[in-house]
């Protein structure tokens, strides 16, 4: 719930939720009224939810409507059956992988992108489920053919995907971590099972990992692009795999810096097959987003993930949960770097913080 590819998805949803309350504003109000009404109709929408934004069509066959908590891409509901939808998982829990459009209280999906909840998984655990751990889960034993006895560099290591890669670290014997994060959360990456947390901010990593393990890596989990992509290959042993699934070196603070991003564009990592044959290396590349046709793939991760789930062998970290009404807080959570675990968002404010607040 992290890296460029996270800020830039948090980035995109957010313009294009406030893109699609503008467009509705824009409607006739007759074609405005219609919609409230078919909307309202269909999906037997309880009484606090006034109109719903929807913009996308809500009838096509196999798409279900939801309703319940999300970020980033992930949709956590109850489904409900437009007329005409043939499926099974009518009145099931599931979470959903969507590439945008989630900011709202129901959404259409295509049926291929849900999948049931695992008994005992909570809301916000399904909502930091998907993305974080389909990434790591494949950057390390797809592209990284994760051993036992092998060691693994985890950058970011206190975000979504980094606390997703610790643990499936875990589940694999005798895996050396190392971890880069802000020294005030080197405390919970060692609990979680960081062998050797790096502070980034005081310190060279490459050359910390060096004086740990003088060969380096095995494999190296590559968010931040330019000039560290080069670090990261250097520091892999003969036959390592550096995989990228990021730039987060092109955001540096709240406003564009147009000089870090030609800098990190200029630095960014450049090899070619000859070389890769000298160095006995492997180069990577990843992103879940440009997987959406890859249903049968992305399911078989899906299911060993809810099987290591159902095994007590993973669980999602949740850093905060936040209402709508404060993604601004939400989101300076994160660029702050403040979040350990996942950040998530949900529609309205959990209950207990509402009791405390009534009080």
């Amino acid at each position: 719930m992290a890296g460029y590819r996270r800020h830039a998805e948090e980035l995109f949803l957010c313009r294009a939720h406030l893109a699609n309350r503008q467009q509705r504003k824009n409607l006739p109000e007759r074609e405005h009224e219609e919609q409230r009404s078919t909307v309202s109709s269909m999906y037997r929408l309880p009484a606090s939810c006034s109109c719903p934004r929807l913009h996308l069509p809500l009838s096509r066959r196999g798409k279900f409507t939801l309703k319940g908590g999300i970020f980033q891409r992930t949709c956590i509901s109850q489904c409900y059956k437009p007329q005409g939808a043939d499926t099974t998982l009518v009145g099931d829990k599931v979470m959903v992988l969507a590439r945008s459009g989630l900011w709202q209280e129901v959404v259409n999906v295509p049926a291929s992108h849900t999948f049931l909840m695992p008994e005992g998984m909570s809301f916000e655990e399904a909502a930091a489920l998907l993305v974080n751990y389909i990434t790591a889960y494949m950057i390390l034993f797809d592209f990284g053919n994760l051993r036992p006895n092998q060691s693994v560099l985890i950058h970011m290591a206190a975000g979504g995907v980094g606390t997703a890669a610790i643990q499936l670290c875990k589940t694999v014997e005798n895996v050396t971590i190392f971890g880069t994060a802000s020294a005030s959360k080197h405390e919970s990456l060692k609990e979680s099972g960081v062998a050797h947390p790096i502070d980034y901010r005081t310190m060279d990593y490459a050359e910390e990992v060096r004086k740990i393990s003088p060969k380096g890596v095995d494999i190296v989990l590559d968010p931040l692009g330019g000039s560290d992509t080069s670090k990261a290959f250097n520091l892999l042993k003969p036959m390592g795999k550096l995989i990228t699934y990021g730039v987060a070196n092109l955001l540096t603070g709240q406003k564009k810096n147009l000089m870090a991003m030609a800098k990190t564009w200029w630095n960014q990592f450049s090899i070619n097959a000859l070389q890769l044959l000298h160095h006995n290396k492997a180069v990577c590349g990843y992103h879940l987003g440009y997987m959406d046709e890859e249903s049968e793939l992305v399911g078989g991760v899906v299911a060993k993930l809810v099987n290591l789930y159902s095994q007590g062998k993973i669980k999602p970290k949740i850093d905060s949960v936040w209402p709508f009404d404060q993604v601004a807080d939400a989101m300076r959570q994160m660029q702050e770097k403040k979040n350990v675990g996942k950040v998530i968002l949900v529609p309205e404010a959990p209950k207990e913080e509402s009791k405390k607040e009534e009080n």
